[in-house]
């Protein structure tokens, strides 16, 4: 699979190519109707995946959404989950974007802001990009790519805006500057990023880099017009470049948008106005919400893995129900992080003793067994993703369950040979993780591992707990309940921001201890390498050593099992964001 990129013909930029994307395929997309009769199905179970069900021209209604606890931040340039980039598109267009189709063309990247993907030279180290004419702001103003230099500035600012990646402080040639906020009026300092005239972007790189154009993807290249930034208040009504925009926000509560009048189709190929507003309800009980979802009163679940244990039950049992359902792999890998800064998990043997002594089987029972919650993992690196070398270093395989006398060997020999205490976090609102947590004072209870479990917000469980180290090393977090989707699909898009210390920050952070220099080393190896076999093998590597390492325990690679209920227009599963794609979603 390889990016479609303009410079494809310019032979050193082919050589720098370090990610990939599925190229576009053929003829238009596959479609199923949802309508059906007594004899004959209305759907079909996994349709979505492959297909769009029940496609849908027809405008007017409202997409109703809900959600377990909140997103980590509707701020274009402070979320990271997966599915607050999803939600993030409804108001925001990015420079470039993946194709809203379904299947391994979802892969592909497209110009979204910008009118194509990027243009290199300099051997990698300069990308430039053109924005699209007639791009307007919901009040009518013009967007500038002096708006686009200025949201990629305010994101370097990981105290104001501490969640989400930190792929431009790491690549972009930033020199001294450290963002408007603490430089204010100072924006031409920021000489990585040069605007020559309001439509054309030019960033300046570190280093060669060949997948900048999933950089440009990010969420934080989202245009913010600096007049209208209020820091961290912005999340209470960022300005909307998409076919909707903020009405009304209720922190933690609700989020109603509507039709932004100054958006215009002409401009984007890849958007439609089909709703008259999305309305999104936060904080909900997970086993409510999940009914309210089943019986048709809201539209679809926001979150990364569909239905929870209670309504799987009635999904994968009932085959009227099962009809309306997909189980999608993801690019995503379920897993503790073994906390290095919290003892006696500073002794790489006390956190083999965790490896062992875990009870993967009862974990993946957890997240929903073999069809809703995924396979057992036996490394990091999801099976799925390109460059995967099969490697089973703790014997996963013969035994799920766990190896109790393999963990009392390795208490053993950190000095701990009747165990210790620690405590595990995990995030409130999803019952899997706190499943999980029980399922690790179960089976680590058995070789003397005694675990405290707290469970923390999901919304600030990165800003403020489990990834702001002070906090955890204060608290003893030495185990913490998490899982990782590749911000693209290739090794660095997975990798890169949960193992390289050098991310590591003090707050907002998703690398939660794993310190190893043989790391880092790998992966500018695989950064730097242009030949994508030699490349893959690193990245392969890459896995290896983090397991030997032994900072993170992983039990599942993860399947979602998700819902749509037949009234829902213009479904399907995208490929890269192993969820439903909320940018085409309808009712009417």
């Amino acid at each position: 699979m390889k990016i479609r990129s303009k410079a494809s013909a310019v032979a050193v930029t082919a050589a720098l190519a370090v990610v990939v994307s599925a190229c576009g395929g053929g003829g238009g997309a596959k479609s199923t109707s949802g309508t059906g009769s007594d004899d004959k199905p209305a759907s079909k179970y996994n349709a979505g995946v492959t297909e769009i069900v029940n496609p849908s021209t027809k405008t007017g209604g409202t997409l109703r959404m809900g959600m377990p606890g909140d997103f980590d931040s509707v701020d274009p340039g402070d979320m990271y989950y997966g599915y607050s980039w999803n939600f993030a598109r409804l108001y925001t267009r990015a420079l470039t974007m993946f194709k809203p189709v379904p299947g391994e063309e979802g892969l592909q990247l497209v110009g979204d802001l910008a009118e194509d993907l990027g243009t290199p030279s300099d051997g990698g180290k300069t990308w430039t990009y053109k924005l699209r004419e007639g791009i307007k702001y919901e009040d009518g103003t013009p967007v500038t790519s002096k708006d686009v230099k200025y949201a990629v500035a305010r994101s370097l600012d990981k105290d104001i805006l501490p969640s989400g990646p930190t792929y431009f402080n790491d690549w972009l040639d930033v020199g001294d500057y450290t963002g408007p906020y603490k430089m204010k009026g100072k924006l031409d300092d920021f000489k990585a990023v040069e605007t020559p005239d309001d439509r054309t972007i030019v960033f300046h790189l570190k280093k060669a880099y060949g997948g900048f154009d999933y950089f440009a993807m990010l969420s934080q290249t989202a245009p913010v017009p600096e007049a209208k930034d209020t820091g961290s208040k912005y999340k209470e009504h960022p300005v909307s470049t998409g076919p909707y925009m903020f009405k009304a926000h209720e922190l933690t509560k609700r989020i109603e948008l509507v039709k932004n009048p100054n958006w215009d189709a002409a401009t984007d190929p890849n958007r439609k106005q089909l709703n008259d507003s999305v309305e999104v309800l936060l904080g909900q009980n997970e086993d409510d919400l999940d009914q309210r979802l089943l019986s048709g009163k809201i539209d679809v679940k926001v979150n990364s893995t569909g239905v929870a244990a209670n309504a799987r039950k009635t999904v994968l049992t009932d085959e009227k129900v099962k009809q309306y359902a997909d189980s999608a792999p993801i690019d995503r890998t379920w897993f503790t992080n073994i906390n290095g800064d919290v003892p006696p998990f500073d002794n790489i043997h006390c956190r083999k003793a965790v490896l062992y002594a875990a009870d993967r089987s009862a974990i993946q029972g957890a997240y929903g067994g073999p069809d809703a919650g995924g396979d057992i993992a036996l490394s990091l690196m999801p099976s799925k993703m390109t460059g995967y070398q099969k490697i089973d270093p703790y014997g996963v395989e013969a035994t799920p369950a766990g190896n109790v006398e393999k963990a009392k060997e390795e208490l053993a020999a950190c000095g701990q040979p009747n165990g210790f205490s620690t405590t595990i976090s995990f995030r409130n609102e999803r019952s899997a993780e706190k499943q999980t947590a029980e399922a690790l004072q179960q089976s680590l209870g058995k070789v003397g591992i005694k675990l405290e479990i707290k469970g923390y917000p999901q919304g600030d469980y990165f800003k403020l707990y489990a990834g702001k180290p002070d906090f955890a090393k204060k608290n003893n977090l030495g185990l913490m309940v998490y899982g990782w989707g590749a911000d693209y699909p290739e090794g660095f898009g997975f990798f890169q921001q949960i193992v390289d210390s050098r991310v590591i920050r003090p707050a907002g952070n998703t690398n939660l201890g794993v310190k190893d220099p043989k790391i880092n080393e790998l992966i500018d190896q695989a950064a730097g390498e242009t030949d994508a076999a030699k490349r893959n093998a690193i990245w392969a590597a890459v896995d290896k050593q983090v397991m030997d390492s032994a900072y993170i325990l992983p039990y599942v690679w993860a399947h979602g099992l998700f819902y749509r209920p037949p009234t829902l227009k213009n479904v399907f599963v995208s490929q890269n964001w192993g969820m439903y794609e909320f940018l085409t979603l309808s009712t009417q």
